[in-house]
């Protein structure tokens, strides 16, 4: 039996596990010829507690994440995948991806990082990828390692 996907989400923050996420995110998408969603989520508990959705600091976080979803995409388009499509979200990103998100794009594949919290951070606000592990309807996978071996 042969697994394809055909719809792969790729949770995008730009952390150093998501950018190895993504890498590995876009060989899969290669090879199963498959739509790549670049889904990053701007976390509004904490936007909202640093400027109460202020005018000044919400357009400079959304422009932030606009800028860097464009720039996954033209690298992943450089690198083949013929259908990328960006995606931003604003809530709770563990809620948005695993359910929302990949429902509403009948993703059968989600590509997360492996959390880069300390592990005080991790037991007071929990691991994303955890979350999405446990949720998610579809297959997740956690990148810990580079695409490449080394």
């Amino acid at each position: 039996m042969t697994v394809r996907y055909s719809t792969i989400l790729v949770a995008v923050d730009g952390s150093n596990e998501s950018k190895r996420a993504f890498r590995k995110a876009v060989v899969l998408a290669k090879d199963h010829e498959a739509k790549l969603l670049l889904v990053h989520v701007i976390e509004t508990r904490t936007t909202a507690a640093r400027g109460h959705y202020s005018e000044i600091v919400f357009p400079e976080v959304e422009n932030l994440a606009i800028t860097m979803l464009n720039e996954y995409k033209e690298l992943a388009e450089k690198e083949g995948v013929k259908d990328v499509k960006e995606i931003l979200e604003y809530g709770s990103p563990k809620v948005k991806i695993a359910k929302d998100v990949a429902k509403e794009h009948n993703v059968d594949l989600i590509v997360t990082g492996a959390t880069g919290l300390n592990a005080v951070a991790h037991f007071l606000l929990g691991s994303v990828s955890e979350h999405i592990t446990r949720h998610a309807a579809c297959d997740v996978l956690v990148v810990r390692t580079e695409t490449e071996n080394k």
